[in-house]
């Protein structure tokens, strides 16, 4: 094999256990929400679920910027700070001493996290132009396994520790070393992409109005999505430490259903989905509408199974739905686009920890009742619903742009632009 080839597979792996990090700071806290309440005499849950809204917050609202980058320096440099600032974030958080340092440290740790989708996502776009969805398939392996061994981890430290901070602090110190290690390992991109960037680096993002319209629909209608997906991991907590009485060790261990399966289905739908985006995407999402409507409705001993048949389908839409979207826009700009793109998703999305900690919250005593819940989560399951017209506006982007294959609508064909015909 070529050293091109070794140098591509190499960092596509490394870039996927950096994936990992980035998603396992996202929900450690979510587990924890009841003990960090204690800890900082929080009045509400609202209070504590608010923390990972925070670091939500801080996470998208810096994408674009971190875009502009993706498109103009070292992605490679860029993941590596990214990380340890993450995990620099956590560890200021393991010793805050009150609920405003707290904040002012998820905030860090948002901060962080927002270096790695822009830069990754169109890192891994250019060094696999065929067979995209695979490729970031692959690569949301490492988001499936953080996602599945977080909850896990600190719900299990918390309950040996009798304490919230010690996983906190142990995953910070984890993060900060990985980040040197993929500065060390991982390469400098190369080929085509590369180019594009030197050569037009001031590309426009969209060169018409209604390409802008058609773009701000998609990422509000996915925001939706993400919405619902993220609340699912919060309300879940709450709703098993409250409804059901579980301790955040069995919480947390439940709660990583949702995660362990996706480890299969992003590459496996990814792969799929390169011979037709719409319809993997439409059949993911419909089965997760599903297991959201169903969940507080099924006896307590099928709940691991239920959300691990939930993550299957909803986390295996992320790959998909960003393969389409890289195909519907020429490499010089993917970075920005996805900046863009995820900036609306995660700000709307990452508001429902908040949102439905105070939904909890003002359930009152009706929060001990399973039953209380079931409007919530029919709401979750509407939104997935709604989620579907984001579609169409990323296949009326591609085809204004040029980009649609004679295969039909995101039929996976490359949409690496050479610099030529990216210039209008």
């Amino acid at each position: 094999m070529s050293s091109d080839h070794h140098h591509r597979v190499r960092t596509l792996w490394l870039s996927g256990i950096l994936h990992g990090f980035t998603h396992l700071y996202q929900i450690a806290l979510v587990p924890l929400y009841l003990l960090i309440q204690a800890d900082f005499h929080l009045a509400s849950e609202g209070e504590a679920t608010l923390l990972v809204s925070v670091m939500g917050i801080a996470y998208f609202l810096p994408s674009y910027p971190m875009g502009v980058l993706a498109d103009r320096v070292s992605r490679k440099k860029l993941l590596a700070l990214g990380l340890a600032l993450n995990g620099l974030g956590f560890i200021g958080l393991a010793f805050a001493p009150n609920y405003a340092s707290a904040v002012f440290w998820v905030a860090v740790a948002g901060l962080g996290g927002s270096f790695y989708h822009p830069a990754a996502t169109a890192l891994v776009a250019g060094l696999y132009p065929k067979g995209t969805g695979r490729a970031l398939g692959l690569v949301a392996i490492g988001a499936s396994l953080g996602y599945f061994i977080s909850p896990i981890y600190t719900g299990w430290r918390a309950e040996v520790a009798h304490n919230w901070r010690a996983p906190v602090l142990e995953l910070g110190v984890f993060g900060l070393v990985y980040s040197g290690v993929f500065y060390w390992l991982a390469e400098e991109e190369r080929g085509p992409a590369t180019m594009v960037k030197i050569v037009i680096p001031t590309l426009k993002i969209f060169p018409t109005r209604a390409l802008w319209g058609f773009f701000l629909a998609a990422g509000f209608f996915f925001s939706l999505r993400d919405f619902a997906g993220s609340a699912m991991s919060s309300l879940g907590s709450l709703f098993l430490q409250q409804a059901h009485g579980f301790n955040p060790k069995t919480t947390g261990l439940i709660l990583s259903g949702i995660f362990l399966a996706s480890a299969v289905s992003n590459p496996l739908f990814g792969r799929l989905s390169d011979g037709g985006r719409i319809r993997w995407t439409i059949v993911s999402l419909s089965f997760a509408l599903a297991m959201i409507f169903l969940f507080p409705r099924v006896p307590k001993r099928w709940m691991f199974v239920e959300l691990m048949a939930y993550g299957f389908f909803f986390l295996a839409s992320y790959p998909v739905v960003e393969a389409a979207l890289m195909e519907s826009v020429p490499d010089a700009v993917r970075g920005r686009v996805y900046g863009l793109f995820i900036t609306t998703g995660g700000l709307l999305g990452n508001i429902s920890h908040w949102a439905v900690g105070v939904a909890v919250q003002n359930l009152g005593p009706d929060a001990a009742s399973p039953r209380a819940y079931y409007p919530i989560y029919n709401l979750l399951a509407g939104l997935i619903a709604l989620s579907f017209l984001g579609l169409p506006c990323l296949h009326a982007i591609r085809k204004r742009e040029g980009l649609e294959s004679h295969a039909g609508p995101f039929a996976g064909q490359s949409a690496i632009a050479n610099p030529q015909s990216a210039i209008r």
